[in-house]
């Protein structure tokens, strides 16, 4: 029983290690991916493109409205 718990215990410690240190890993990857300029100019196209139509779409229900 208490190779068992020592074995639940090690396991525990290296599976938290590696969980841990993959985390870092995607977090490095994902604040390198939204850094990239390509991704950021991506970013403005695709605003601009919901502010357009946002602003549409707010105009259509001013004039209808009136």
């Amino acid at each position: 029983m208490v190779r068992f718990l020592v074995g639940v215990a090690v396991g525990y410690v290296l599976g938290t290690r590696a969980g841990r240190e993959r985390y870092e890993q995607l977090v490095r990857a994902y604040h390198r991916a939204v850094d990239h300029p390509a991704v950021q100019g991506a970013a403005g196209v695709a605003q601009a493109g919901v502010e357009n139509v946002v602003g549409r779409i707010g105009g259509e229900r001013r004039d209808g409205e009136s």
